[in-house]
C-alpha cells in the first residue's frame, strides 16, 4: 500500500489534565454532542451506535487495556478537524490514533510509533470494524514530502518518492459511508477469510490457522501472479453457498457462523471468494508496480501510475465490488476533465477519489470537476470548497505541548 497523509487535512485534539477522575469530549462542530466517561470505570463502545466519541474512547481504551492502567488520567478534550467524515479519508482512524496518541500522553507512557499504530489498529476494531491497520500506520508513520510503501508482519513503511510534474487532487463524491454503521465493509473482510481458507485447502495447507490472504502466499512461497493463476485454478466465480463451503472445509453450520463471520455478517448466505481474492491479490501487484515506477523514474512515469490507477479503480468497482454510482461517475468525469489516473480511496461505497493531475492541468482540472459534478447539485455545491482540492504529503502524528 502506497498512502500518505495530507498535509491539509487533519484532527487536532486540545487536551487539559485534571483530577476530575472523568474524561470529558467535546467537538467544535457543534452538530456533535459531547461525552463524558469515568476513568475509573470500563470503556464501553456502543457498536450499534458510531457516535464520534465512541472511535475516540477506542484510543483511549486500547492505551488504557495495553498498559494494564486502571485509573487514567483526567482529562478534558476538544476536538477539531478538517477531514470530512465518512468520506474515505481516513477521519475515523485519525479520531483513533489521535485518542491513543494524547491518552498515552497524558498518563506518561511511552511507545515507538509502530507499536502505536498497531495498538491504535487493534483499538477500532472495539466499534467493530475489522480494518487492516492501514490507515492507522500512515497516521503515525507519515513523512512529508513523501508517500510509504505501508507492509506488514512486521509493520514497516519505505519512503516513495513521487515524480515531479502531477499533483494528487482529491474530490469527494459527497456520499457518506460510516464503516461500523453498515456490514459492506466487514462482508469483504469475511469473504477474503473464506477465500484464504478455501486456497489454503486447495493446497494442502493447514487452513485453519490462516485468516489472511498474505499468509497463503507466504507460506506457499509464491509471486503474486502464482497466486492469482491458483486463484482461477481453486475458487470459482459464481458465488459459494454456506453449504458449499462447509463441505469444503469440513466444518459444521455452527463453527462457519462463529469462526468465520463477524457479529454484523451472520445474515450473509453467499460469498463471492474468486472476485475478491483475485481483487486483493491483484491490488498489491499493482502497488509493488506503482513503487518501481516511482523508484525507476522513467520518462513516462506519470502516464504509468495513472494507468495503475485506473486498473485499481475497475477492479475496486467490478471485482471487489466497493464503489457506488456518484463515485463511479465522479471517477468518469475526473478522467474527462485532464486527470491520467483516478480511484476510489478508502473503504469505499462512497467518499472520495483520488486523481494524478499533470501541473499544467490542475486549474482546469478544478474547474471542469466543479462545473460537472458540483455546481448542477445544491447539496454538492454547497460542499465543494472542503471537498474538491489538491493534496500533498505531510507529516504523521504529533504532540505540542504549551508550558
Amino acid at each position: 500500500m502506497c498512502p500518505w497523509k495530507g498535509q491539509s487535512n487533519s484532527i487536532l485534539a486540545a487536551v487539559s489534565l485534571n483530577n476530575s477522575g472523568k474524561i470529558t469530549l467535546a467537538n467544535a462542530n457543534p452538530l456533535y454532542t459531547d461525552f463524558t466517561v469515568s476513568c475509573s470505570e470500563d470503556i464501553a463502545i456502543d457498536r450499534d451506535n458510531p457516535k464520534w466519541y465512541y472511535y475516540f474512547l477506542c484510543g483511549v481504551k486500547g492505551i488504557k487495556e495495553n498498559f494494564g492502567i486502571a485509573n487514567l488520567a483526567g482529562m478534558s478534550c476538544v476536538v477539531e478537524g478538517t477531514i470530512p467524515p465518512s468520506s474515505g479519508l481516513s477521519s475515523s482512524s485519525a479520531l483513533v490514533c489521535c485518542a491513543g496518541l494524547v491518552t498515552m500522553e497524558a498518563n506518561q507512557k511511552s511507545l515507538s510509533k509502530v507499536a502505536l499504530a498497531e495498538i491504535c489498529a487493534k483499538s477500532e476494531r472495539y466499534i467493530g470494524t475489522e480494518g487492516g491497520g492501514m490507515d492507522q500506520s500512515i497516521s503515525f508513520l507519515a513523512e512529508r514530502g513523501t508517500a510509504k510503501l505501508i507492509e506488514f508482519q512486521p509493520l514497516r513503511a519505505t519512503d516513495v518518492k513521487l515524480p515531479d510534474g502531477a499533483v494528487f487532487v482529491i474530490s469527494n463524491c459527497c456520499v457518506e459511508m460510516n464503516k461500523a454503521a453498515s456490514a459492506h465493509f466487514n462482508i469483504r473482510v469475511v469473504e477474503c477469510r473464506i477465500a484464504t481458507k478455501m486456497l489454503a485447502q486447495a493446497r494442502g495447507l493447514d487452513s485453519g490457522r490462516m485468516l489472511k490472504l498474505v499468509q497463503v502466499q507466504t507460506e506457499l512461497k509464491a509471486s503474486l501472479q502464482e497466486m492469482l493463476a491458483l486463484v482461477d485454478e481453486a475458487l470459482h466465480p459464481e458465488p459459494y453457498s454456506r453449504e458449499e463451503i462447509c463441505k469444503a472445509l469440513g466444518i459444521t453450520p455452527e463453527q462457519f457462523s462463529t469462526e468465520l463471520l463477524s457479529a454484523n455478517t451472520q445474515q450473509e448466505t453467499h460469498f463471492k471468494l474468486h472476485q475478491r481474492a483475485r481483487h486483493v491479490y491483484g491490488e498489491a501487484a499493482r502497488v509493488l508496480q506503482f513503487k518501481s515506477v516511482c523508484d525507476s523514474e522513467p520518462a513516462e512515469s506519470v502516464q504509468r501510475l495513472g494507468d495503475l490507477m485506473n486498473q485499481s479503480h475497475a477492479s475496486c468497482r467490478d471485482l471487489y465490488e466497493c464503489s457506488c454510482p456518484e463515485l463511479d461517475q465522479l471517477v468518469d468525469i475526473c478522467l474527462k476533465s485532464g486527470s491520467v489516473g483516478s480511484r476510489l480511496t478508502g473503504a469505499g461505497w462512497g467518499g472520495c477519489a483520488v486523481s494524478m493531475v499533470p501541473d499544467e492541468k490542475v486549474e482546469s482540472f478544478l474547474q471542469a470537476v466543479s462545473k460537472a459534478y458540483y455546481r448542477p447539485d445544491p447539496r454538492r455545491a454547497e460542499m465543494e470548497k472542503q471537498s474538491l482540492f489538491v493534496s500533498k504529503p505531510g507529516g504523521g502524528a504529533a504532540i505540542f505541548i504549551e508550558e
